[in-house]
């Protein structure tokens, strides 16, 4: 989008003030410990990108708030590689460095403020190489502290952290299949034909280069079933995210020209979790082995 249209959008440029004061008319208070998602094009014309977004959050949740976001790994080997030629396996084996959750950056697809926020001064990020957050504030260590290897959205994990700190979930312009928290819905659900991953990661333990095998739902091909209960070509993520909002849950408003919304994170967990095991009927999968998913045809650029 040309800065004309983005100008246009906002009627003018978001400045740090003016997303503060849409923050503040949204809800978010001082204090608050808040997970934030962000489309930062749907703002309009941010002066300053990033910076100016992170400080404006930083200013509203004040010293004792705390900011979350997901991360991931970018150069994350994929889940299949095992099946690649033996040649390729012996050489990603042999020299693909390890995750760093200080220097690896965040997986591209999650947008340009988790790599702003992880890279700033005092952010800490959690030890999981493919689910890792990062968080800012007094918060951020308990927050990504002992990241569980396994079940990595599950109990113990930052998300579920987050609920047990009465935090809040920030959509700023992005669409609600977003919602990385209902992962964490996914893993508690009680719900028949659940779907699980395994899969490997070189990863740093005491400063040493090691190989992990990690099991956890499967977040990207979907933990369940959801086709016979989300419209076709909808995220089942969006499909639950808007009956939650239908529902009455959260508070909406405008921030820049930005539709956002603000949920408490403990409603999204219940919410979630309700949906899921009111939905999900029996499925063949149910109790399957874990699989790994299936390898592209070539490595990641």
């Amino acid at each position: 989008m040309d800065l004309d249209a983005l100008l246009a959008r906002a009627d003018g440029p978001v400045t740090r003030s003016r997303i503060v004061r849409d923050l503040t008319a949204l809800g978010l208070a001082d204090g608050d410990t808040v997970m934030f998602h962000t489309r930062l094009s749907a703002l309009g014309y941010v002066a300053g990108g990033t910076s100016t977004l992170v400080n404006a959050l930083l200013d509203r949740v004040g010293e004792r708030g705390t900011l979350l976001v997901t991360c991931g790994w970018h150069d994350a080997l994929p889940y299949g590689f095992t099946s690649w030629p033996q040649s390729w396996q012996d050489a990603v084996r042999a020299e693909h460095p390890a995750y760093d959750p200080v220097s690896s950056e965040a997986d591209h697809d999650h947008g340009r403020l988790p790599e702003a926020l992880r890279r700033w001064p005092g952010a800490v990020r959690s030890r999981h190489p493919d689910v890792s957050l990062a968080a800012l504030g007094p918060a951020a260590t308990e927050l990504m502290a002992d990241h569980p290897w396994d079940d990595p959205h599950g109990p113990g994990s930052p998300l579920a952290k987050l609920v047990g700190l009465g935090g809040r979930v920030l959509m700023l312009g992005a669409p609600l299949e977003t919602l990385t928290l209902l992962h964490h819905a996914e893993a508690l659900a009680q719900a028949p034909g659940k779907r699980f991953v395994e899969y490997e990661q070189p990863v740093l333990e005491d400063g040493r280069r090691v190989w992990r095998r990690f099991r956890d739902i499967d977040s990207s091909g979907g933990a369940f079933d959801y086709s016979a209960v989300t419209p076709p070509g909808q995220d089942p993520f969006e499909t639950i995210g808007q009956a939650m909002v239908a529902a009455g849950i959260g508070r909406r408003g405008k921030v820049g020209a930005a539709d956002s919304h603000l949920f408490e994170a403990a409603d999204v967990l219940a919410f979630g979790r309700a949906w899921i095991e009111e939905n999900i009927g029996g499925s063949a999968d149910a109790g399957r082995s874990p699989q790994p998913r299936q390898a592209p045809e070539d490595p990641r650029p």
